[in-house]
């Protein structure tokens, strides 16, 4: 019956399911006007950091503060994340619904890991090394560029569960595909702010 159902909905749905109609082409070109203000926002938060990244005042200067293995696992996750959403896309466009909904709710797992990991990296900072926000013009520059992307992710994670439990037996349609291909988007943006994270707080807070 669930294999019939997937065959149907391969017969019935576009190709490209998420761009078929006026209202999926307009919700994708929004959402490109809408990452050029998230760039902005973002490009605005990294150079306030590098401007403020050495003003450490008495509190731990990056080097001291900053546990690569943390940090590295906190990558693999969302990198892994950002996968499982291209799978859950794949899925969408064979028509296969159950696929679409395993892998975005996977999706939201790895998600929910790194936001573990965030927060338990604020707690340690805060409790063994007494970094508070208003530590130093360090603490407020960091918190506020990685808080702002840990905002970020939580809205992503919110975003797709609504998703997953709006049309949890809607199946694909061409009203929620572009819903799910645009919070897919969205989670992809918000794993390439990381990396650019990763590189310019780490591994440059590490290196020194």
């Amino acid at each position: 019956m669930a294999h019939a159902e997937e065959v149907k909905h391969d017969q019935t749905l576009p190709p490209n399911p998420e761009t078929a109609t006026l209202e999926g082409k307009n919700k994708f070109l929004g959402f490109w006007f809408f990452l050029g203000g998230e760039t902005v926002l973002f490009g605005s938060l990294f150079g306030t950091y590098l401007g403020l990244r050495n003003g450490v005042a008495d509190g731990p200067t990056p080097a001291e503060l900053f546990h690569l293995d943390l940090v590295f696992i906190m990558t693999m996750l969302l990198l892994t994340s950002s996968l499982t959403s291209v799978f859950a896309m794949i899925a969408m466009k064979k028509g296969n619904f159950k696929g679409l909904m395993l892998w975005m709710w996977v999706t939201v797992i790895l998600g929910l890991g790194f936001l573990g990991f965030e927060i338990y990296e604020f707690v340690i900072y805060v409790n063994q090394y007494e970094l508070g926000f208003t530590t130093s013009a360090f603490s407020s520059a960091f918190y506020t560029l990685v808080g702002t992307h840990g905002a970020h992710v939580t809205f992503g994670i919110l975003w797709i569960i609504t998703l997953l439990i709006r049309y949890r037996k809607a199946g694909i349609t061409l009203t929620n595909a572009p819903k799910f291909y645009v919070a897919s988007l969205y989670w992809h943006f918000i794993d390439v702010v990381w990396v650019f994270i990763f590189t310019v707080v780490y591994l440059m807070g590490i290196g020194g």
